[in-house]
């Protein structure tokens, strides 16, 4: 909350670091083509990070007011950020799209 002449008003939506967009900007991204949340193994092989690395940030984002998780359901992953504040994730990330499979463009290892 802020407090402007001594009326206390929301804060703005939190921010977020240019590392969490980027999951965020996953996060959404996947959610969208594959009409389901990312797993943190699909985050874990995406980033080509650690798992415990994943979960720190899922965790991070978690405190920070950025998703809303489920506890006891996989796949519960909601981003609370407004789609207008999220990096593109197309800029972010040119050459890793976030779903399986290739496009026409790429070549399949």
């Amino acid at each position: 909350m802020n407090r402007i002449c001594g009326v206390c008003q929301p804060s703005a939506e939190p921010s977020f670091t240019d590392k969490q967009g980027q999951y965020l900007a996953f996060i959404d991204a996947y959610t969208h083509v594959n009409g389901r949340p990312p797993a943190e193994a699909d985050m874990q092989r995406h980033f080509r990070v650690t798992p415990p690395s994943v979960h720190q940030m899922v965790l991070t984002l978690e405190r920070a007011g950025l998703i809303r998780r489920q506890r006891g359901l996989a796949r519960s992953i909601e981003v609370l950020v407004s789609p207008e504040r999220l990096p593109s994730y197309a800029r972010s990330n040119p050459s890793n799209p976030p779903c399986r499979g290739t496009s026409s463009g790429e070549r399949k290892i």
